[in-house]
């Protein structure tokens, strides 16, 4: 693809920004969005380092949020984003905003092997649905759907569903849970901030008083068994995980595979393929082989969400 165009990829923590120059990405930079009091503001400084050089016709934007007309409200920021003031403001010929993981799901398909990490056994069959679901500030769900003409992408919320305990103990930290926030989803636990609250209600049903752990640190204790808590947290996470793309699995008949994306799981893979995760996933009852039959992978690839938003460039249809 010739020409340049701007590409974004926006999360509740973290802003990235790129060129797509004739195919090829350059000018990265990363923001914190707390930084910034809006996503115009942000964009506006990522473009003053360079615009009296460059000026794009193009750009597109993968946020974390639910689209309505031309907006995307973000979920776990104040930030909201407008393709036409977009274009307004920055002189803009061409906007294309998706949720950040339908960005996701276009790139899945154009992974490399090398770009994934299996967890279990099963093989992909072609022409069959994709599931991917991503642990990050947020939980995102998506789906890769075969069709005439080509694969679709489905944008879900599927990171909201009421998270299901699998056993006695996972009934209780979820009860817990529940008195405290009342509905419990999926998000509430398999996220950044879920790692921490999983701790802290671990930590208050044995009866002791939860440390002010960050998500990165509870992950490092874990792996480094310096702390019991912590481990019951990254495995407790681990196993609900599991249970939460098994069910996707299921609902979906993601039989060309299901893949974990995000910022939190790839820190961890070895310790994801030793855990509950996978016996969890094929823990279906009658359904377990048809499960068994499903590889689960980790992408490991660092620009998914730019790899995805240049195919939909170069796919203009797929929008």
């Amino acid at each position: 693809m010739r020409g340049t165009a701007i590409l974004a990829d926006i999360g509740g923590t973290n802003a990235r920004f790129a060129l797509l120059r004739n195919g090829r990405l350059t000018a990265r930079r990363r923001m914190r969005v707390a930084d910034f009091a809006s996503f115009d503001a942000a964009l506006a400084e990522y473009l003053a380092e360079w615009r009296g050089a460059l000026r794009p016709p193009r750009m597109a934007v993968a946020a974390a949020g639910p689209i309505s007309g031309d907006v995307i409200r973000m979920t776990n920021s104040p930030w909201h984003i407008s393709a036409g003031a977009l274009r307004a403001a920055f002189r803009l010929r061409d906007v294309v905003l998706v949720n950040d993981f339908a960005a996701v799901a276009w790139a899945v398909p154009r992974l490399a092997a090398r770009q994934t990490v299996a967890i279990g056994g099963g093989r992909s069959q072609s022409d069959a649905p994709i599931a991917i679901l991503g642990p990050g500030t947020g939980l995102g769900v998506a789906g890769v759907i075969p069709g005439i003409g080509g694969p679709r992408v489905l944008v879900t919320e599927g990171g909201h569903v009421t998270m299901a305990a699998a056993d006695s103990r996972e009934g209780a930290v979820l009860d817990h849970l529940r008195a405290r926030f009342g509905h419990v989803s999926a998000e509430r636990v398999l996220s950044g901030d879920g790692l921490v609250i999983l701790a802290q209600a671990i930590a208050a049903l044995d009866g002791q008083v939860a440390e002010g752990y960050t998500a990165a640190e509870i992950t490092e204790r874990a792996l480094a068994g310096s702390c019991p808590t912590c481990a019951a947290a990254l495995a407790t996470f681990c196993a609900m995980l599991g249970t939460v793309a098994g069910n996707l699995a299921l609902t979906l008949g993601a039989r060309g595979g299901v893949y974990i994306a995000g910022g939190i799981v790839p820190r961890f893979v070895d310790y994801l393929a030793a855990s509950a995760f996978r016996a969890r996933f094929e823990g279906k009852g009658r359904f377990a082989a048809y499960l068994a039959a499903i590889p689960t992978r980790v992408i490991v690839h660092q620009d998914l969400a730019f790899l995805g938003l240049r195919a939909l460039l170069q796919e203009p249809s797929r929008r």
